[in-house]
C-alpha cells in the first residue's frame, strides 16, 4: 500500500464507532493492536499477530483477535509490534545543573518507543532523593544505575575522589529503593594515582556495593599504564579479573577500550569474559561508535548485548539522535532486525533483572512499540568521523506505555479519520478541549 492510500486508510475504531451492533457488545480489552508483524524475543514470536491490552497489561497474544473486543482497536498493519524499547543507559537527571547535562527522558525516549531507560549514574546516594522527582514524575519508567560517588557524575569532579566513594551509604540506598535502583555506575576515574587514591578505587567500590546488594555494576572505564611503583591498570585485569559474571561494560565498542587487536582480530579477552558471564553495552553517547573499530567489530560477531543510546544533552543533535536511530544504524551494518530489537528488549531488561520489561509475555506491562520500516537510502554517521550507507531505517510511529498510548506520530494511528468520531462526542457537541 503507497503512503498516500495508507494515511487516507481509517487507522483505528472505537467500540462505539463502528456500528450499532458494535456499540452494544461489550469489549473485553482496552486496546487490540491488529495485524502487526510481531517481534518478540523472548517469547520467540516473529510473525503477523494481534495484541490485547488489559488494565494495563498484555492480556493476550494471538491471531485474529476481534476487532470489536477492544474499547480501542489501532490497526497495525504493515508496521513492526514490538516489546516497549529498554535503553540501558542515559543521562536524565535534568534539573541539576551540577551533574552530567542531561535530557528530559520523556521527550526523547517515548518518541523513540523506549519506555524504560536506565540512568546511567548521573545522581549518588546524596541527590537520589531529588533524581526521584524526575522518576516520580515521568511518563514513562525511569530506573536508574546509582553511581557509587554519593555526589553522583558532579563536574566538580565527585567521581575522582575515593572519599565520595561510600559503599555502605550507596548500598543502603539501593535496598531502600529496590524497584528503581537496578545497580551501580562507575566512571570517569582516573589521572594521577596514588596510596590514597588508587587505581581500583572506583571499580572495587562499586564492586563491593553489588555485592552487599546482588545488583549488577555498569562500569565506564579507561586502561591506564604503570605509574611508577603503581602497576598498570589493564584491560585484560578488568574483564577477565575484576567484573563479576552480570557485571556490564558500557560504551564497549570506545575507542579507549582495546577489543579489536593491532591485527583487526577481535581481543581474545572479550571473548573469554562473555564467557564468564560479563555483559557488553554499547552506550552510543556522541563519541562511542567510530566506525574503523566498530565496523570490524561487528564482523567479527562482536554484536553489544544491549544497544543503548546514552543520551545526554548533545547526543540529540550530534550522531547519536535517539536510540531508533541507533538501532538502525546496526541494521546498516547487516544485524537482523530480530537481534536488533532482542538487545533493546529482552537483553536489557535480564541485565537489570526485569524479565517483566521487554516482552510481550501475558500478564506483562503493556509497553508496546510500533515501528514503520522506512525503505531509501540513509546515511548514518560514526563518531570522529566518516559515514555509512543503509536501505533502511526505523521510525516508531506509537507507544504504548502501561496500557496508554503515550506517543502517537507522524501518521496518528490512534486517531479516526474526523468522520469517523461518534457523534455524541465533545468533538461534535463543542466542548472539546484543544491541547497546546
Amino acid at each position: 500500500m503507497n503512503r498516500r492510500a495508507f494515511l487516507s486508510t481509517p487507522l483505528i475504531s472505537t467500540a462505539l464507532a463502528a456500528s450499532p451492533a458494535l456499540a452494544q457488545a461489550a469489549p473485553s480489552y482496552d486496546m487490540v493492536i491488529k495485524g502487526g508483524h510481531v517481534v518478540d524475543p523472548a517469547n520467540e514470536i516473529y510473525q503477523r499477530m494481534d495484541v490485547a491490552v488489559l488494565d494495563g497489561k498484555v492480556a493476550r497474544v494471538g491471531k485474529d483477535i476481534p476487532a470489536d473486543q477492544g474499547k480501542t482497536t489501532v490497526d497495525a498493519s504493515g508496521y513492526y509490534v514490538t516489546p516497549g524499547l529498554v535503553d540501558l543507559h542515559i543521562c536524565c537527571y535534568y534539573t541539576n545543573p551540577n551533574v552530567t547535562a542531561s535530557v528530559i527522558a520523556d521527550h526523547h525516549c517515548l518518541p523513540s518507543g523506549v519506555t524504560t531507560c536506565c540512568d546511567g549514574g548521573t545522581a549518588g546516594a546524596d541527590n537520589f532523593d531529588d533524581f526521584k522527582k524526575i522518576i516520580d514524575g515521568s511518563k514513562m519508567r525511569i530506573l536508574s544505575f546509582l553511581n557509587i560517588a554519593a555526589t553522583g557524575a558532579q563536574s566538580s569532579g565527585g567521581e575522582q575522589d575515593p572519599s565520595q566513594m561510600k559503599v555502605e551509604v550507596a548500598a543502603a540506598t539501593a535496598k531502600k529503593h529496590p524497584n528503581i535502583i537496578v545497580g551501580f555506575k562507575t566512571g570517569h576515574y582516573g589521572g594521577e594515582f596514588s596510596e590514597t587514591r588508587p587505581p581500583w578505587a572506583s571499580i572495587d567500590s562499586s564492586i563491593a556495593a553489588g555485592r552487599l546488594t546482588n545488583l549488577p555494576i555498569l562500569a565506564d572505564f579507561t586502561p591506564q599504564p604503570a605509574q611508577g611503583e603503581i602497576p598498570a591498570r589493564s584491560y585484560r585485569e578488568f574483564l577477565l579479573e575484576k567484573l563479576r559474571p552480570g557485571d556490564i561494560v558500557t560504551h564497549c565498542l570506545a575507542i579507549r577500550y582495546p577489543f579489536l587487536k593491532e591485527d583487526g582480530s577481535l581481543n581474545p579477552d572479550v571473548t573469554k569474559a562473555r564467557e564468564r558471564g560479563v555483559k557488553f553495552d554499547l552506550g552510543h553517547a556522541g563519541a562511542s561508535f567510530m566506525l574503523r573499530l566498530v565496523v570490524p567489530a561487528v564482523r567479527q560477531g562482536f554484536i553489544p548485548d544491549a544497544i543503548s543510546a546514552d543520551l545526554f544533552s548533545n547526543t540529540p543533535v550530534t550522531t547519536g539522535i535517539n536510540l531508533a536511530y541507533v538501532m538502525s544504524k546496526f541494521l546498516a551494518l547487516g544485524v537482523p532486525l530480530e537481534d536488533v530489537i532482542r538487545r533493546t528488549t529482552m537483553n536489557p531488561a535480564q541485565m537489570i533483572n526485569r524479565p517483566e520489561l521487554g516482552s510481550l509475555s501475558v500478564g506483562s506491562p503493556a509497553d508496546i512499540a510500533v515501528f514503520e520500516m522506512r525503505k531509501g537510502k540513509f546515511a548514518y554517521r560514526g563518531t570522529g568521523g566518516g559515514k555509512i550507507m543503509g536501505d533502511r531505517k526505523l521510525q516508531c510511529v506509537m507507544t504504548v506505555f502501561d496500557g496508554k498510548i503515550a506517543y502517537d506520530h507522524p501518521y496518528g494511528l490512534s486517531v479516526p479519520l474526523w468522520e469517523d468520531i461518534p457523534k455524541d462526542s465533545r468533538y461534535w457537541t463543542g466542548t472539546a478541549k484543544q491541547k497546546s
